[in-house]
Parts: C-alpha cells; sequence; structure tokens
C-alpha cells in the first residue's frame, strides 16, 4: 500500500470474487491519475493481486492529482468460468472493469472490487 502524504493522496485496492467466496488473486491492475477532470490520463504503472485480492505496491499518484483511474484486467481470472455462458454465447460478460474517481490530497482511497462472472460492484472502503 502506498504512503500518502500532505500533498497526494494514496490507493489501495483488494478484489474479492463474489461467486467463489475467496480473494482474486493474480489479477492485472493499472492505475492512472488526472489533475483535473479535462485533463490527460497519465498512466502510472501497475501491480498483480495476490493470494488475499490485494495490490499491495500500486504507484503513489504525482501532486496534484484530483481523479485516479484503477483498470483491473479480469477477463484471464474469470476464463475458468466458461461454462456458464451467458445468453449471447459470451463466457466473459465483463472482460475489464474500469473505476474512476475523485481524490484529495492527504487522503487515503481503499476501493475494493467484488466480483462475478456477469458483474460487479465497488465502494470505498476504509
Amino acid at each position: 500500500m502506498s504512503t500518502s502524504t500532505s500533498t497526494t493522496a494514496s490507493v489501495s485496492t483488494h478484489i474479492l470474487d463474489t461467486s467463489a467466496g475467496r480473494p482474486a488473486a493474480g489479477v492485472a491492475v493499472h492505475l492512472a491519475a488526472r489533475a483535473g477532470r479535462d485533463a490527460r490520463w497519465q498512466a502510472l504503472g501497475g501491480s498483480v493481486t495476490d493470494a488475499e485480492g490485494r495490490c499491495r505496491d500500486l504507484p503513489a499518484p504525482p501532486e496534484g492529482t484530483s481523479h485516479v483511474r484503477l483498470d483491473f484486467a479480469v477477463e484471464p481470472y474469470l476464463e475458468p468460468y466458461r461454462e456458464q455462458k451467458s445468453d449471447d454465447g459470451r463466457a466473459v460478460f465483463f472482460p475489464e472493469v474500469a473505476v474512476t474517481f475523485a481524490v484529495r490530497a492527504g487522503e487515503h482511497y481503499h476501493v475494493p472490487l467484488l466480483l462475478n462472472p456477469f458483474g460487479y460492484s465497488v465502494y470505498r472502503g476504509s
């Protein structure tokens, strides 16, 4: 987990597979930031969820960041659910999940992703 200072925010996340009732390990997560809603996104790097479904080493957003985006590459993780096909024959309905949220300097943002083959939910955690 990144640490925050008075001039930056910090971000952490974890993924829980609600169908299996366990953490989602091995999911790539990328972090991007921008300074203002009209600014361009800056890719900052990423991580992969560990056995507990957590990304412990996401990069810290730069000073002046107002918005953060977490991109979760969930399709490879959801491949084992192929036998649960949707009505149109697709095995993975959401191949990726992008979550964008506003941040303030000096605050920590923990954004868990609750995932299953045909839906997801996010919230600001603690």
